[in-house]
């Protein structure tokens, strides 16, 4: 029987661990750590280096107490973000998403981290795998946005290797920029 036939089997006993799991999260940060988290997710930018440094020791901590529980990564992950270690927030957010490739959010986010570093062919898979684990309406939306930016710099060729060769660069080099304007350029002659 597979996880989702029990959620289903079973949802007051699924929400009553989802609680308990929140609450032991929530003990587990602490309640400096806990703001914390809450302001990165309103503006990562107010974060002073301190409070990423504490936060992401918090998460790393929580990490190792939860190791089954995808959410936990995903937050260490976006932390890492903030705190500009890609590298080692991708290693969170794809084991996440080896542990558990049925959760919504690492799928997601994966596909954000994947997309700002432009690795869109990756980026727009983990970002339909979302799209396809959306549960609600917002959830469905935050994806399909998601994917249009995705589509609109693959369109664009902004994306690491994105000129395959000499050929596909001058294709691309001969075509108007949205900023650029039909208008004639006035020259000032001498």
């Amino acid at each position: 029987m597979s996880e989702s036939q029990m959620i289903l089997q079973r949802p007051e006993e699924t929400l009553e661990n989802m609680r308990a799991d929140s609450l032991a999260l929530q003990q587990a940060l602490g309640p400096k750590s806990t703001r914390t988290l809450q302001r990165m997710f309103r503006d990562p930018r107010v974060l002073e280096p301190a409070e990423r440094v504490d936060l992401i020791a918090s998460l790393a901590l929580a990490v190792e107490k939860f190791p089954n529980v995808p959410e936990v990564r995903v937050m260490f992950g976006m932390a890492l973000c903030v705190d500009l270690r890609a590298q080692e927030a991708m290693t969170q957010l794809r084991e996440a998403v080896e542990r558990n490739p049925d959760c919504y959010i690492a799928q997601l986010k994966l596909g954000e981290l994947l997309m700002r570093l432009r690795i869109c062919d990756q980026a727009a898979d983990h970002t339909h795998r979302a799209a396809v684990l959306a549960s609600n309406d917002m959830q469905s939306e935050l994806a399909r946005r998601q994917a249009a930016s995705i589509r609109q710099m693959q369109r664009e060729g902004i994306e690491r290797g994105g000129y395959k060769s000499v050929l596909g660069w001058a294709k691309n080099f001969g075509r108007r920029r949205p900023s650029q304007s039909g208008q004639p350029v006035l020259a000032v002659s001498e």
